[in-house]
C-alpha cells in the first residue's frame, strides 16, 4: 500500500499521479505500485512538485510496517528509540501581551450572583 500526500503542487503532477494511484481526495493518492514504480513516481514527485511539498508513506518490513517520506515539508522524519516519528516544529511564538488591568473589582461577579441567586 503506498499514500502520497500533496499540498500546493500543480494540477499536471496531480493528473501524473491518477496514472497509478487512485485520489481519494484532493491531493491524497492511494494505490499498491510495485517499488520500482513507487521509487519513479516519488522521483517525479520531488522534480514536478513546483512550490508545494509532498509527504510519502508505504508498507515495509519493519517494526512499524510502515516508512514515510518527506520533501519540502516542516515536519520531518526522525528516528526515536527504533521507530520512526514525525518531527513537529513549534509554531513561532508572540510574546504575550501585558496590559496592566488595573485593581480588581470588589464583590461577586455577575455569573455567580446569578448561580447564586438565581435569574431575579
Amino acid at each position: 500500500m503506498t499514500v502520497i500526500v500533496l499540498a500546493n503542487c500543480p494540477a499536471g503532477l496531480r493528473g501524473f499521479l491518477t496514472r497509478w494511484l487512485l485520489e481519494i481526495s484532493p491531493g491524497v493518492f492511494l494505490g499498491s505500485p510495485t517499488a520500482r514504480i513507487r521509487a519513479v513516481l516519488w522521483q517525479e514527485v520531488r522534480q514536478y512538485k513546483g512550490k508545494g511539498r509532498a509527504l510519502l508513506a508505504y508498507q515495509t518490513n519493519n517494526e512499524q510496517g510502515f516508512t514515510f517520506e518527506t520533501h519540502e515539508h516542516a515536519w520531518r522524519p526522525t528516528d526515536h528509540e527504533g521507530l520512526t516519528l514525525l518531527f513537529r516544529p513549534a509554531p513561532h511564538a508572540t510574546p504575550p501581551v501585558t496590559t496592566s488591568p488595573g485593581p480588581p473589582t470588589q464583590g461577586w461577579s455577575k455569573a455567580a450572583k446569578r448561580r447564586r441567586y438565581g435569574n431575579r
